[in-house]
């Protein structure tokens, strides 16, 4: 496991920033790509129709909401790190896709303040549950980090287990949520279901389903 100090240079290089914005969503792209995709499929037959790509700006916001940002007069930023295997180049269920040319260094805008987009591939040196668990603990020694979003691949390996107990000893200073697809065994963090933002990213509404059971 690489430090925590080669880490946040990683990052640091990668992000081209010095400081934490006060709310971070930090995510597994190829994970919640891959479930994008299940979910696709799934509804397209459930509902009968194709369901587009999904909105990642709009998945970003359902996250953010669900992770306790909420719309305010004075600026806020929300940092998000979609963290990816070196041979991706951009996610096939989502737009805009494109790590290097669409997304890493970009930002929007919308009523919850502005968000900031950064993509960190997994070098050769370190792994993707280690590299976020070191990002975990970088942001964990933050003081100006209030809100912390993560979604880690919960369904396979050992991330999971590895998080929930990293996350343990953490007061309440920082809001923790973790997304999954299902609920996980308790620790000390909020826990939210992945498939609600992603349903909204992809379009599919409550209502469709309803009309459809």
């Amino acid at each position: 496991m690489i430090k925590n100090e080669l880490a946040d240079e990683m990052l640091q290089g990668e992000m081209e920033q010095t400081t934490w914005s006060e709310n971070v969503i930090v995510a597994d792209a190829d994970y919640i790509d891959q479930v994008a995709f299940n979910l696709t499929v799934n509804f397209e037959r459930m509902i009968g129709r194709r369901i587009p790509l999904a909105d990642l700006a709009r998945w970003v916001e359902c996250v953010a909401l669900d992770g306790g940002v909420r719309q305010r007069e004075e600026p806020q930023v929300t940092t998000v790190v979609l963290v990816h295997e070196k041979k991706m180049d951009h996610l096939r269920n989502f737009m805009p896709a494109n790590y290097k040319d669409e997304l890493n260094g970009k930002a929007f805008r919308s009523p919850l303040g502005e968000f900031a987009i950064h993509t960190v591939p997994v070098e050769e040196i370190t792994n993707k549950t280690n590299l976020l668990t070191d990002i975990i603990d970088v942001l964990l020694q933050q003081k100006d980090v209030k809100r912390i979003m993560l979604v880690p691949n919960a369904e396979e390996g050992d991330a999971y287990e590895r998080i929930r107990r990293q996350l343990q000893p953490i007061s309440d200073e920082k809001r923790i949520t973790l997304f999954a697809m299902q609920p996980m065994p308790g620790g000390n963090f909020h826990q939210e279901i992945l498939g609600y933002s992603l349903m909204q990213a992809l379009g599919i509404s409550g209502e469709e389903l309803g009309s459809e059971s």
